[in-house]
């Protein structure tokens, strides 16, 4: 008598196999795509700071001023909203569909308080977009991650949406988690682009 062991099943008691759907890999193959296109941004403003600078030029023209302060607040925002973030799809993994709705709200707040602070710096900054080289990069850069950071608190919402009407269980949620990929991608991008533009 032969017995057949199937490859999903467990090796050993106590083990769990857990394998990625295609949307997780498709999830994965996106992020990197968006990682490329960040990453040739911020070679690009890198590349252009050396080369201004190498010839002698001041790169922050004459009379900008960056402010850091409300940089710094808008950084502890974002990265706030990681944690409310995490405890949702947790909360999720566990079958827990009340601490899931309450934690996609608070990451929804804490994700538009940033984009607040964002658009109070650019109605307030001394300088704009056509203010040289360092303008027109600073918007470029600043201006696509807020793009994305708006695109993820309109994702978060859907699934905050689907969360009241119940949408999601403990086996079924690859929304939750694909928000939360992306959510801490952005998150991730900010502290690259905060380093560079306004710590180096």
């Amino acid at each position: 008598m032969s017995a057949v062991i199937s490859p999903i099943e467990t090796h050993a008691e106590g083990e769990q196999h857990t394998t990625r759907s295609f949307g997780w890999y498709g999830m994965v193959f996106f992020l990197a795509s968006e990682a490329i296109f960040f990453a040739n941004l911020i070679a690009s403003y890198l590349y252009l700071r050396i080369r201004i600078t190498g010839m002698g030029a001041s790169w922050i023209p004459s009379g900008v001023e960056l402010d850091k302060t409300l940089p710094f607040i808008n950084t502890f925002v974002l990265l706030s909203s990681s944690f409310p973030m995490h405890f949702a799809a947790r909360a999720i993994a566990k079958g827990d569909k009340r601490r899931l709705t309450i934690f996609l709200i608070m990451t929804v707040i804490l994700g538009s308080l940033f984009l607040s602070g964002q658009a109070w710096e650019y109605t307030h900054a001394n300088f704009n977009p056509s203010t040289g080289v360092f303008g027109s990069t600073f918007f470029t850069l600043t201006g696509f991650h807020g793009a994305h950071v708006t695109a993820g608190v309109i994702f978060l919402l859907i699934c905050f949406f689907r969360s009241l009407r119940g949408d999601f269980s403990k086996d079924r949620h690859f929304a939750v988690t694909a928000v939360e990929m992306y959510w801490h991608f952005v998150d991730v991008v900010w502290v690259l682009l905060f380093t560079v533009l306004y710590l180096l």
